[in-house]
């Protein structure tokens, strides 16, 4: 099993934008082999910014990383326009095998 993660550094006053973004897109994620289980994560606000991670299970890395090689991710990904302001700088991705 593996498990993908994106921490992302949002504005505060744009949460709304940015759960919008992740609610209305078109993941497509059901039908890619491999994939188990999506959830996007609120954590805490603090100096004006508000923590969230996306986070996904997989089957195995291999199922991941065919998954952002495919057309699916492409157009999931360009859905991702947000009011100008809303991302405090680019995602932070993390990576996990599940060894237990």
């Amino acid at each position: 099993m593996y498990i993908a993660m994106n921490r992302f550094r949002i504005a505060e006053k744009h949460e709304a934008d940015f759960e919008k973004i992740w609610r209305e897109r078109d993941s497509q994620l059901d039908e890619v082999p491999g994939f188990n289980s999506f959830h996007l994560l609120k954590g805490p606000s603090a100096d004006g910014v508000t923590l969230y991670a996306s986070h996904t299970i997989w089957d195995s890395e291999s199922a991941f990383v065919a998954w952002t090689e495919s057309e699916a991710f492409r157009k999931a990904h360009g859905q991702t326009k947000a009011p100008e302001g809303t991302y405090l700088g680019p995602p932070v991705f993390e990576g996990f095998e599940v060894v237990l």
